[in-house]
């Protein structure tokens, strides 16, 4: 089986640094430690609000890292102009409201398919490489796959939480329900990501399916950073997605 990707997210790095003020935690110093404890990419969110990452973080991050940046963002014409300006590898077009806590749900493409088509043409034209954050739903990753988009990442949250909240039919059922949909995915030549809430316990099943190519994951890993260390924390992951796929 390929190799796994495995994309760190370093936004809540950002968010402790937010909560004081000030410089630190530097969330480009985690991603550099992230990197050098094997992560293939590092994910960032720039939101609206710039409640975590800032505008800084990114000129940041697009100068220091070596590995793949892969940039969160709404589909606004101030993120695109942020995302053409800086060309970062991938751009993944995700939904976003003021209100969430953390990105809820997948992006509706259905509904929007000719807006969302014309929004990423640019990205792609610049040489990004362009990913949706949509739900295991065949509507949504048919409608991915018409407006040009390379890449589909599903939303795991709702397989996540049905775990930790012992709905053990509710999680097989979305479980079967992403397995489905990446091989469809797959079938129509989109590349198949997955991520949001992944943990320990959760990541093996998912990292089990063929068809994904990446796993992104970063709330848990900067929350067990803490007891562990962000190397620590992310050998681990690292250990259960590739005992795996071997």
């Amino acid at each position: 089986m390929t190799h796994l990707r495995l994309g760190v997210n370093i936004d809540h790095v950002a968010t402790v640094r937010n909560a004081r003020g000030g410089a630190f935690p530097d969330p480009i110093r985690a991603a550099k430690l992230a990197e050098e404890a094997g992560a293939d990419g590092i994910t960032a969110h720039l939101r609206e609000d710039r409640r975590h990452i800032s505008d800084a973080d990114i000129d940041g991050l697009m100068a220091a890292l070596n590995v793949p940046l892969n940039f969160e963002m709404a589909a606004t014409d101030e993120m695109q102009k942020i995302a053409l300006r800086h060309k970062p590898h991938a751009v993944c077009i995700v939904p976003e409201k003021r209100e969430e806590r953390t990105t809820e749900g997948g992006l509706e493409v259905a509904r929007e398919e000719n807006k969302l088509a014309h929004f990423i043409a640019p990205l792609r034209e610049a040489g990004c490489r362009v990913s949706i954050f949509i739900a295991a739903d065949k509507r949504q990753i048919e409608a991915a796959h018409r407006i040009g988009a390379q890449v589909i990442e599903l939303h795991t949250g709702a397989y996540c939480d049905a775990h930790s909240e012992g709905r053990i039919q509710d999680r097989d059922r979305e479980l079967e329900a992403m397995r489905e949909m990446a091989a469809l995915a797959h079938d129509l030549g989109l590349e198949v990501h997955a991520g949001h809430g992944l943990n320990y316990e959760t990541v093996q099943p998912v990292a089990a399916f063929p068809q994904v190519a990446e796993l992104n994951i970063g709330h848990f890993l900067i929350g067990e950073a803490i007891f562990r260390g962000l190397e620590g924390a992310i050998a681990e992951m690292r250990r259960l997605m590739d005992e795996v796929r071997t």
